[in-house]
């Protein structure tokens, strides 16, 4: 049998090139950088918001100036609200179709494949770049079976009624200052609703690019999937890399109906001057289920914890995330879970990897009220260190009110083993090679469910992760 040699090389650090290359910011309207009850206004007067509106935004920006940063999780030094500037209106109206869209900005998406995974393997998707949406597109045979699947601008002026009772009630400005600020100064997003009984086959797709330096993006998604609908809905993100703080805090808020079931699939890929401070919550009726697939690469600073409340009996959630954090990066993942109903389930399954110094941690919170008898839940969290400078933890939470009920917690952290290095390497395999199998082993299993086969972006993401990292 012929054998190729295979050489490997190191690489320092993951080759971002595609996702770093930056447009000249040609924005048609930008607010002053920092936050004030004036700045608000501005942003509520330039999207023409309801009156309702308006004041959801001044008293979410009341909330944002009481509450404290947080004390708990990695250091916030460096990102000042003075220094961002909230709003920037890109230099085009939203389009639905492709060819209208200004061509610097198209360049871009087309550079990540959003528009090629629109024709192979989308249902619809929606482009945003820096503050608002700038394409739009549903196929007509989605349209045809009452889903509604739009901007959230748009949905706020076609389906208000739908979207004041929804909007942030899951995740309300009282919840954390990061919360409060997306209520103050959001922009952009998605809204999708799925009636009764449909089922969308294919995916939905929505990408939020930020470009302009020293800017914030804070789109919110709002999804409804009515009782025995199904859907799965595909979120990805990325930024180039600046030498000033950007910032994240958009909010996603998940309604899932009586024996519905939503995928929520995303890849965040911000570049390493972002903090990401995301917020995703979603709520199960009876016999629901939700199903989260997590991958959380780039940024600087994130806090990012799923939650969800399964309000109904029999309803379900399954949590499925990896984390990749280098050098200058700390990433504090997690998810939460309530149960708050009889025969809940929930399963949640993790894997961290850590290099160059970067730091991970992973946060469990599983809380069982005292009505949710006959719930299971367990948690699973494996960290591999690819060095002695990384850092990787795990700190789970359980309050658990109800005795019938069964619980469980497993954890493990390691590094790659010498031993194991040895073997492989008797084999005839490298060592870089050989660390590299250990990797994608250990990645595998998540990195599988992840939808790399419906955008060309987060197959590459994947790709270059584990190959940047080690191999």
């Amino acid at each position: 049998m012929e054998t190729k040699n295979v050489t490997k090389t190191y690489v320092d650090d993951i080759d971002r090139s595609i996702y770093d290359v930056k447009d000249k910011v040609d924005a048609s309207f930008t607010t002053k950088r920092g936050l004030t009850s004036g700045i608000v206004n501005t942003i509520s007067l330039e999207k023409n918001d309801p009156s309702w509106m308006r004041e959801f935004r001044q008293n979410s920006l009341k909330i944002y100036n009481r509450k404290d940063l947080p004390k708990w999780g990695p250091s916030l030094d460096g990102l000042n609200m003075e220094d961002i500037v909230t709003y920037v209106r890109p230099n085009t109206k939203m389009q639905l179709k492709w060819d209208e869209v200004p061509s610097d900005i198209k360049n871009t998406f087309e550079r990540l494949g959003i528009p090629q995974a629109e024709r192979n393997s989308l249902a619809g998707v929606g482009a945003q770049y820096d503050s608002e949406v700038v394409y739009h597109n549903v196929r007509e045979e989605v349209k045809s079976l009452g889903v509604i699947y739009t901007d959230m601008e748009s949905a706020l002026r076609e389906h208000e009624d739908m979207v004041k009772q929804h909007f942030m009630k899951l995740v309300t400005p009282n919840d954390h200052k990061f919360a409060a600020l997306h209520g103050a100064v959001w922009s952009g997003g998605s809204f999708v609703y799925v009636p009764p009984g449909v089922s969308v086959e294919i995916p939905l797709q929505s990408y939020f690019r930020l470009n302009a330096p020293g800017a914030g993006q804070f789109e919110h998604t709002l999804i409804i999937v009515d009782k025995g609908a199904t859907l799965h809905f595909i979120e990805g993100c990325s930024a180039p890399k600046y030498n000033v703080a950007n910032l994240h805090a958009g909010c996603v808020e998940l309604f899932v109906g009586e024996n519905a079931r939503l995928r929520y699939s995303t890849i965040e890929n911000w570049s390493k001057n972002m903090f990401n401070l995301n917020t995703k919550r979603a709520v199960i009726e009876k016999g629901g289920t939700i199903e989260w697939v997590s991958g959380s690469f780039g940024s600087h600073v994130s806090y990012l914890y799923p939650m969800s409340i399964l309000k109904g009996e029999n309803s379900k959630m399954e949590y499925t995330g990896i984390t990749f954090a280098g050098k200058g990066q700390n990433l504090d993942t997690g998810v939460k879970v309530i149960h708050a109903a009889k025969g809940t389930t929930s399963h949640m399954s993790s894997k961290s990897i850590s290099k160059d110094g970067g730091g991970s941690t992973f946060r469990s919170a599983v809380k069982v009220l005292r009505d949710a008898s006959g719930s299971k839940s367990s948690v699973s969290c494996e960290s591999l260190m690819l060095d002695n400078r990384s850092r990787s933890d795990t700190i789970p939470v359980m309050d658990i009110r109800n005795d019938e009920v069964d619980i469980g917690h497993e954890a493990k952290i390691g590094r790659i083993s010498d031993e194991t290095i040895f073997y492989l390497m008797s084999r005839g395999i490298s060592e870089i090679e050989a660390r590299a199998m250990i990797v994608s082993g250990f990645a595998e299993p998540i990195a599988k469910e992840l939808p790399l086969e419906y955008a060309v972006e987060m197959n590459n993401l994947i790709r270059l992760e584990m190959e940047g990292s080690i191999g």
